[in-house]
């Protein structure tokens, strides 16, 4: 049915790295409860060779205030999670990504008056 067809002159297409469906469960179900917070407005996926990139945004036009990254690469080092900053810095590195999101979820916690 459906196949796609390489150009002309290249060669098979490259491997990248993606965010699979249980794992995009979770961090769209941390977004969703975000949102309707009020904290966060947008998000970006990018798949790339070595990495995967979930971007969190205030307002679409500004830099994302936090990026979810997935390193396969780094699953026996340190973890192939890892939470970045606005300014990137690591908040977060982990093996299991629910431990990890966890950082963000503290936002979430308000007193009540």
């Amino acid at each position: 049915m459906n196949s796609l067809t390489p150009f002309p002159g290249q060669g098979p297409a490259p491997e990248v790295t993606a965010f699979q469906r249980a794992e995009l469960n979770v961090i769209l179900s941390l977004y969703g409860r975000m949102v309707a917070a009020g904290e966060w407005r947008d998000y970006g996926i990018s798949s790339l060779r070595e990495v995967a990139v979930f971007s969190i945004f205030r307002r679409t036009a500004e830099n994302p205030l936090y990026r979810i990254e997935k390193r396969p690469k780094l699953r026996s080092k340190q973890g192939e999670y890892a939470i970045f900053g606005m300014e990137g810095q690591v908040l977060k590195r982990g093996h299991d990504l629910r431990a990890v999101l966890r950082v963000l979820e503290r936002k979430l916690i308000r007193s009540v008056q």
